[in-house]
């Protein structure tokens, strides 16, 4: 049996004040299934990127403000969204307090690419799941 402790699950830092984990993927054995979890500070956000799988998010606590294919809306605890495959999106936390969120995802190996570069090596494209993790730069925006 697989298990995950999110009260304990150790996350990294990837934009300010937005840590993530993803505790279940193909690279931990999962066939169909993958899932990340999101704390962010007040203020913090996860940019605009396309994953490859569809993916559901559910706030667990706080309040944050979601893009989704150009709709916006705040979801709050206990509340969902369902994020269709390479839809852009993203999300920033737009309470007082931190903000925990879980995705679920459609796939065990999900490729999201982010609209612009992340940190000193300019990465756009994240590979989670498979054998190893994977970040790699990308010559030109993503399509919008």
């Amino acid at each position: 049996m697989q298990t995950a402790d999110l009260n304990t699950i150790e996350t990294v830092e990837n934009w300010d004040g937005m840590r993530a984990a993803f505790p279940t993927s193909s690279a931990t054995g999962t066939a169909a299934t993958a899932t990340v979890y999101m704390t962010f500070e007040p203020g913090a956000e996860l940019p605009e990127h396309r994953d490859s799988a569809e993916e559901i998010v559910v706030v667990l606590e706080g309040a944050v403000e979601g893009s989704i294919d150009g709709e916006m809306g705040i979801l709050t605890e206990g509340q969902l969204a369902v994020i269709p495959a390479m839809a852009p999106h993203g999300f920033r936390n737009v309470g007082d307090v931190p903000a925990r969120v879980l995705g679920f995802f459609g796939g065990s190996t999900n490729v999201a690419t982010f609209t612009d570069a992340h940190g000193p090596d300019g990465w756009r494209v994240f590979v989670v799941g498979g054998p190893a993790p994977l970040a790699a730069p990308l010559p030109e925006p993503a399509l919008a």
